[in-house]
């Protein structure tokens, strides 16, 4: 029976091919040319990898400075806007999903840019925004809260060009400048991110946001057709009634004496208010005139510095309680239940907001 062991008459040895030929070694030879060809290949490596992390290194100052330079002087030329039509709403930590999604991560994966150019969204989106601005704002990620600035430029360069909402649009502004004017002061106390010359800076946009949108000329259409005055009183009376804001109504009986006597209508204000305030609010705040006669108009504007206008909006975001998936209304999300139709609910931006306060 051979014997498969090592070979006993040369303990210590073995055959090794070179290109001599076939020679016996030592272990202690052959661990020292291993040591040495590894501690030249281990060499090599070590400058290799110097040099990659001096390049890196390198390039890590550069991207450093500049993201500083834009962030210092707000010149950062193309921002980037995410495109998700539904999110994960995930409120905690569990064995499928670790951490939880903050109203700042919403607001910057949702697709706001493409909603501000949808007309059925932008009223919803300017509404968020006010909200934001109101209390929100530092609650944002340093992400979030320069992203909420590029969303409204877009959305003021949105007004600009087509002429429309530009109300909403001075009121958003006016509030989110008295925010940052009262929060600007707090910056030592980790109210925004960022540094202070930033702040002022954009405070300083707004301020020639307004300036533009006070100076802005209102185009005259060119179109020869039939005007608003030269339909029957029956149809002008039947349009006024679709606009939802007294002010609007204000607005359109200073174009001529005609439309400003329709716009007196008791019957307009009357149903303003009964749109927008219950029976219980419209009790309180009754006014009758001298000729007991209900003033609604009166009765509108006293209702509206006690109590918010009813919100209605053409889309809105949709939340599915069954898989917590947040979404626009006209788009589909990966719902895993029978009837996802049942277990959706519409969201207006309070409860958009509120949906995040846990």
């Amino acid at each position: 029976m051979p014997f498969l062991g090592q070979d006993w008459r040369s303990p210590g040895q073995s055959w090794v091919k070179t290109e001599e030929g076939w020679k016996k070694t030592t272990a202690n030879e052959k661990n020292n040319n291993v040591s040495v060809q590894s501690f030249c290949k281990a060499e090599e490596e070590e400058e290799c990898f110097n040099k990659e992390n001096l390049l890196l290194s390198l390039g890590y100052d550069m991207a450093a400075k500049k993201r500083k330079k834009d962030l210092m002087n707000n010149n950062t030329k193309v921002p980037y806007f995410h495109r998700e039509k539904w999110i994960y709403v995930h409120k905690g930590s569990t064995k499928e999903r670790h951490g939880y999604c903050t109203l700042g991560e919403a607001f910057n994966r949702l697709d706001f840019c493409s909603a501000i150019k949808d007309t059925r969204r932008f009223n919803y989106v300017v509404r968020l925004l006010e909200l934001i601005a109101k209390s929100q704002l530092p609650s944002l990620s340093g992400v979030a809260q320069k992203n909420y600035m590029n969303i409204l430029e877009r959305v003021v360069q949105k007004v600009l060009d087509d002429q429309q909402n530009v109300r909403p649009i001075k009121e958003l502004l006016k509030t989110l400048y008295i925010s940052l004017c009262g929060l600007v002061q707090d910056m030592g106390k980790s109210v925004l991110v960022g540094n202070i010359n930033t702040w002022v800076h954009r405070m300083e946009n707004i301020m020639q946001w307004q300036q533009r949108l006070d100076n802005i000329q209102i185009n005259r259409p060119t179109s020869t057709g039939m005007t608003l005055t030269e339909l029957p009183i029956s149809l002008q009376l039947n349009i006024m009634q679709r606009l939802s804001d007294g002010r609007d109504l204000v607005s359109l009986g200073q174009v001529c004496p005609e439309l400003g006597a329709l716009t007196e209508d008791r019957l307009l204000w009357k149903k303003l208010c009964q749109y927008h305030f219950t029976d219980r609010q419209i009790r309180k705040r009754l006014m009758v005139s001298d000729k007991g006669h209900l003033e609604w108009k009166k009765m509108y504007f006293k209702l509206s510095r006690c109590y918010p206008h009813r919100e209605e909006y053409s889309d809105t975001l949709h939340f599915c309680t069954h898989c917590h998936i947040l979404f626009w209304k006209d788009t589909n999300h990966p719902c895993t239940a029978n009837n996802p139709e049942s277990c959706t609910m519409s969201l207006s931006p309070q409860d958009f907001i509120n949906l995040f306060n846990f």
